[in-house]
């Protein structure tokens, strides 16, 4: 191990979905090692199949972590701390990672933390950009979930909004995989989508009017699922001998629909709570389209705020990564927190220090 590394070493582990990744961090958050393994098996069946996820993990995780350590120039003796997702995600797949996790720390006698995946999502862009600190507007945007936060400090989170239903990322991957696209339906949208025109086809933005106020329940919340019918239903109107040539057309209008409503309830937040920096998280917050608009419109935005800025990690660590994993454990070790030896994975871990946020509060200004 090269001497000057600062101290602690942190070793975080991902497996809470179809990405086995570990990653080596020292004491100045600086990524040593990290290796991102992707499952392509799921492609076969146009989503991820949890039994094979976790299969795959199992077979895949020692040499994942052996080459992040490899990499990292340690060893696992040279661990300090050792962090995992513990939830949420598919509990086979995260029950992998937290069991390979909990007997490494026993049998080095080294404390663990177990992380919340989102909360990963919120250290990723920092790990890159040191000025992504809050307070920031966070929109969080994967797979599994689509969640609005004011985060007013590290560890302190006010939910402003959250999907009702489909998440943005499970909403690309189910057009994609109706327009015949392959998965992860993000990428696949995003690539022919450039060669469609948004305006050909009229979409819904759900959940979004002009006349919502901050006191209506549904001001930050989102909703993709009429989104996706609308979309179903506009294939069976083009038919199958149409279809195909439409499929750019279809892909562009179906982005610009679900980028305009993460946006727009994005900015919502920004003008209300004076807050002007903005933090994209998930592996949607890759999706070129949503960076661009969310500069441009944040730019635009004729609001009384400090600092404008939207942070972002590069695609690497927008989707599923161990290091963002460590970097999320180094600030629960930091703050003392350890997990006992008998705590398990939980497909519907509690956000830690995440509480329900008032309509009237947010318009205090950050």
């Amino acid at each position: 191990m090269t001497a000057t590394l600062s101290r602690p070493l942190v070793l975080g582990i991902e497996t809470s979905c179809d990405e086995t990744s570990a990653a080596v961090l020292d004491g100045a958050n600086r990524i040593l090692g990290h290796v991102i393994l992707s499952q392509d098996v799921h492609e076969v069946y146009g989503g991820v199949v949890p039994e094979l996820a976790a299969r795959a993990h199992l077979q895949k995780l020692d040499g994942v972590v052996d080459e992040a350590l490899s990499r990292a120039d340690v060893t696992l003796d040279d661990i300090d701390v050792l962090g995992v997702t513990a939830g949420p995600g598919l509990i086979g797949a995260l029950l992998v990672g937290v069991c390979w996790t909990k007997a490494t720390a026993w049998a080095l006698d080294r404390p663990w933390i177990a992380v919340h995946h989102m909360e990963g999502h919120l250290f990723g862009p920092v790990l890159e950009q040191a000025d992504a600190e809050p307070p920031f507007i966070a929109l969080l945007v994967s797979g599994g979930h689509t969640m609005l936060i004011h985060a007013t400090a590290w560890g302190e989170y006010a939910l402003l909004g959250q999907t009702r239903d489909d998440a943005a990322g499970e909403a690309f991957d189910k057009v994609a995989k109706l327009l015949g696209l392959p998965y992860p339906g993000g990428p696949a949208i995003q690539k022919v989508a450039v060669d469609g025109d948004p305006a050909r086809h009229r979409l819904p933005r759900p959940m979004l009017r002009r006349n919502q106020t901050v006191h209506d329940p549904a001001y930050y919340d989102f909703s993709f699922s009429g989104l996706k019918t609308a979309v179903v239903e506009l294939t069976r109107k083009l038919g199958d001998e149409a279809l195909p040539d439409e499929v750019p057309h279809v892909a562009a209008a179906f982005q610009a629909a679900a980028v305009e409503v993460l946006v727009s309830k994005t900015l919502r937040a920004v003008s209300e709570t004076g807050c002007g920096r903005i933090v994209l998280g998930g592996g949607v917050s890759a999706n070129t389209l949503l960076r661009q608009e969310m500069s441009s419109r944040l730019e635009a935005l004729d609001a009384r705020t400090g600092q404008r800025a939207v942070h972002h990690a590069s695609p690497r660590l927008s989707l599923d990564n161990g290091a963002m994993i460590a970097r999320a454990a180094r600030f629960r070790f930091d703050q003392g927190e350890r997990a006992p030896h008998d705590q398990n994975a939980s497909a519907s871990m509690a956000f830690p220090g995440l509480r329900s946020g008032s309509r009237a509060g947010v318009t205090s200004r950050t």
